[in-house]
């Protein structure tokens, strides 16, 4: 059998290490895609730490994977080989459970998440069901394409099902490997956007990244500047810090939603008054299926959005994760296959 290159790990809790594996064979309903780049996501700690009771070791982790699609299986339909291709975080599912049977298959029983509960994308090639591809125009490179397929989608479709209309005020808090996308999200839907973190020193990047108002949480009471702008229709919280988001609840206006996507160990705070005193709610968003992560690279390509990237090869992939966990990235780390 023909070999392959992959970072895998071998253990919980072990090393990224580098591997020759033989090249994955597509079974039914299948493809094989020639893996060309995958970016580099917080969530990959699920595989290396095993975070999860499921994963399944030796694992390649990687869920933001851009390729061409070299091996078709059998009953696969409207996919040729040559195909540009994405996979993220939806692996596929089952079909089979209540959430699939009402079509909410993000929220499948049996999601299959690349890397997380089978082979990912830090490798040269994985299989992937056929209907977790994402068709990529061509107009974006697989570089580009590879984050928009965790990050991107999860900020997009969170923004896009917030409620909000072109005009509403909405806050993104944060910019980061997520954040960033979502202030140019919100800016090109024509939400009046507000960016925010700490730090007077990050509003020239929120304003070129498309925010109209920007507040620095570590000089200003974040919740009092929104309810003077008039309350936000939606916060949409990208930061894994539990206070941060507690403290921005009173901010949002009647019927205001937080939309949690920034995943933190710590409970966040609400106060009932809080809640029922503006009919505001707080909740959180899943990332979103093939067809909703192939709705979010047209929009990037139609509006501009793209995410800033640092590139390395297949072969440092454990200096790029450890980059990454220590938040030194900006903001998203690309794996590249050298192909």
């Amino acid at each position: 059998m023909p070999k392959m290159r992959a970072v895998q790990v071998a253990q919980k809790g072990g090393l990224l290490e580098s591997v020759e594996r033989e090249r994955p064979q597509p079974g039914f309903g299948e493809v094989r895609v020639k893996v060309q780049a995958c970016g580099v996501c917080h969530s990959d700690c699920i595989a290396k730490d095993g975070l999860f009771p499921t994963v399944p070791y030796p694992i390649i982790p990687g869920h933001e994977v851009a390729g061409v699609i070299e091996a078709v299986g059998e009953g696969v339909v409207g996919w040729p080989i040559g195909t540009r291709v994405g996979v993220g975080w939806f692996g596929g599912h089952c079909g089979r459970c209540e959430p699939c049977r009402r079509g909410d298959m993000i929220a499948c029983t049996n999601l299959r998440i690349p890397g997380i509960n089978c082979d990912g994308g830090y490798a040269e090639a994985m299989v992937s069901p056929a209907d977790a591809l994402v068709r990529i125009p061509d107009d974006l490179s697989s570089e580009d394409a590879a984050p928009l397929l965790c990050a991107g989608v999860t900020t997009y479709n969170a923004l896009r099902g917030s409620g909000a209309r072109p005009g509403d005020l909405v806050a993104v808090l944060g910019i980061g490997g997520l954040g960033h996308l979502g202030v140019q999200f919100a800016a090109k839907m024509g939400f009046r956007t507000v960016a925010i973190a700490r730090g007077a020193d990050k509003e020239s990047l929120a304003r070129q990244l498309g925010a109209h108002i920007y507040l620095d949480s570590a000089a200003q009471d974040v919740a009092a500047e929104l309810t003077r702008l008039g309350g936000a229709k939606a916060i949409l919280a990208t930061v894994p810090n539990a206070q941060a988001m507690s403290e921005v609840i009173p901010g949002l206006a009647v019927r205001g939603v937080l939309i949690v996507i920034g995943v933190g160990a710590e409970p966040i705070q609400v106060s009932a008054l809080d809640l029922i005193s503006g009919s505001r709610s707080v909740k959180g968003h899943a990332s979103g299926t093939a067809i909703d992560s192939e709705d979010t690279l047209n929009f990037s390509v139609l509006s501009g959005v793209r995410p800033t990237i640092e590139t390395m090869p297949l072969e440092r992939a454990a200096e790029a994760y450890d980059r990454m966990m220590r938040a030194e990235a900006r903001f998203r780390m690309v794996l590249t296959m050298g192909q």
